[in-house]
């Protein structure tokens, strides 16, 4: 059985993912801060604080051999000019992007041909939103993580690719520590729903998609561009 290591996998896009993963007949370790939401018999969760460098070894290690990863877990933290939080854009840095870097160096050496790489970005990392700078930039930073790794993986048949969505309909949405910052809505008037975004991972994760590396794509009004 195939098997993958989804961060952030207690909620949100992260828990869409695992769950989509599992139904396609992949075996997943979930790897959080959080206490499991998921039962399933092909599913094992690991609670394990993703900044911690040794924390995160230990947990990668102790998965076993994996063919896949997918790098969703994630905080927003904002602020314009002037007020911007230097531990925050610190914080946001070592989750979204040391974390990242640090999972896959440590898995990709170790996977064959047909593995997988997904990490999740953001519309703000893609076009900049107002009062999510830090934010944007630690997104960002994946897309130049994901078109270099794809150059390095290619000829072993690994791909890796970015996926982007607009806002999402997640806790994240209702985290105080955002609530200053207005939501952008979506073009088509509603939020992307985590499933949504599930489905397009589990896409890039399928036979299919081989040929698929190196891009960025972007859920907005809930089609792929």
């Amino acid at each position: 059985m195939r098997h993958a290591i989804v961060t952030g996998a207690s909620s949100g896009i992260g828990a869409a993912v695992a769950r989509r993963l599992l139904v396609a007949g992949w075996r997943i370790t979930g790897f959080d801060l959080s206490p499991v939401t998921i039962d399933a018999d092909a599913y094992r969760h690991v609670i394990v604080d993703l900044t911690d460098s040794a924390a995160r070894l230990a947990a990668v290690d102790g998965a076993g051999p994996v063919n896949g990863l997918v790098h969703a877990a994630g905080i927003m933290r904002g602020g314009r000019l002037g007020e911007l939080d230097m531990a925050a854009g610190e914080l946001m840095w070592r989750l979204h992007v040391e974390a990242a870097i640090a999972l896959a160096d440590r898995l990709a050496p170790q996977m064959t041909a047909g593995g997988r790489i997904v990490m999740i970005g953001s519309r703000a990392g893609q076009r900049g939103v107002a009062a999510k700078s830090q934010y944007g930039a630690a997104k960002a930073a994946l897309a130049g993580l994901a078109r270099s790794w794809a150059k390095e993986l290619a000829l072993r048949g690994i791909t890796v690719n970015v996926v982007a969505p607009a806002a999402t309909d997640t806790a994240m949405l209702a985290d105080p520590a955002r609530s200053a910052i207005p939501m952008e809505m979506p073009p088509i008037g509603r939020l992307i729903r985590p499933e949504e975004i599930a489905g397009l991972v589990a896409y890039l994760f399928s036979e299919d998609a081989a040929a698929i590396t190196g891009q960025d794509i972007a859920i907005c009004g809930g089609s792929s561009l």
